[in-house]
């Protein structure tokens, strides 16, 4: 599907990211919230693109709905969401999503490995794919879904998911701890475990893990992690030099930045960077920003 290339449309949509307390920094990454009831918006301005992610997911919709379009391909299926509460895996390419009225949703983000350790659930099974949160979860991880939709509003949601993860995550996190607030620290600790908690510790059984922890291999991991980096990057220095930015984030040159940009969003680093600034599709850029 097209971007709307028109100039600066950011509106009052209320966009927020919630960083998790300290004792669930290596299980969860955040909580991100939107919410257009109060704001004007054009159809193209309730598109949600994202980038790619070694995250699983659990997203509520306590007003509205949500479809997932296909990305780049305009006459291709659309996915309706299959519940008020959904659970996604990692995905290896860009997605984008459009609320086709106003809405007010929340999307927890949470470390694939840590799923593995909380519910049993194998990223690998799960990567590109998302289905009703029921069919999945246990009964307490819905019943704390439940208490989320009827909360009065996000500050008490936050609360909630954050009372219910933090006991379950202390009993069932792994003894090597694992640094969750870059991708980069994140895959580095992923490796560091994965030779060092089974038995039998070649190259190959270390990959073997990481892709049933992450659902991704340790190269693709990297890959977004780079991305991520020249990404932080950009969004503290102002206007890029690409070159310098490719040479900082560990490319192999300019070309490499914009082959590993675009395969992660989309988008050529150049292209990216304006949308984030000007179109208010690209409000999941910002927050992290």
């Amino acid at each position: 599907m097209p971007v709307d290339t028109a100039a600066p449309t950011l509106s009052a949509a209320v966009n927020r990211l919630w960083l998790p307390r300290v004792s669930l920094s290596a299980c969860v990454r955040g909580v991100m919230g939107r919410d257009t009831r109060a704001a004007a918006l054009s159809d193209s301005q309730r598109l949600s693109y994202f980038p790619a992610s070694p995250l699983c997911t659990l997203s509520w919709w306590f007003e509205g709905e949500a479809e997932m379009l296909p990305f780049g391909d305009p006459h291709g299926p659309v996915v309706r969401m299959p519940g008020r509460f959904v659970f996604g895996g990692p995905y290896r390419g860009p997605t984008l999503w459009r609320n086709p009225g106003p809405t007010h949703g929340m999307m927890l983000l949470l470390l694939p490995d840590a799923m593995h350790h909380l519910v049993g659930l194998e990223a690998d099974h799960w990567v590109d794919r998302f289905d009703d949160a029921a069919r999945v979860l246990p009964p307490d991880w819905i019943a704390m879904c439940e208490a989320v939709q009827a909360a009065a509003d996000d500050d008490t949601r936050i609360r909630l998911i954050e009372d219910f993860l933090d006991p379950r995550w202390q009993a069932a996190r792994p003894h090597v701890a694992l640094a969750g607030h870059r991708y980069a620290d994140w895959a580095q600790g992923l490796a560091l475990r994965a030779a060092t908690s089974h038995p039998g510790r070649s190259l190959r059984q270390m990959e073997r893990r990481i892709k049933q922890w992450a659902g991704q291999s340790m190269r693709e991991l990297r890959g977004i992690a780079r991305a991520e980096q020249a990404f932080l990057d950009v969004a503290a220095s102002g206007p890029p030099d690409w070159a310098a930015v490719a040479a900082s984030g560990g490319y192999a040159d300019q070309s490499h930045l914009c082959r590993e940009t675009r395969r992660v969003t989309g988008f050529s680093p150049a292209e990216l960077y304006r949308l984030i600034a000007e179109n208010e599709s690209f409000w999941a850029y910002r927050l992290w920003a």
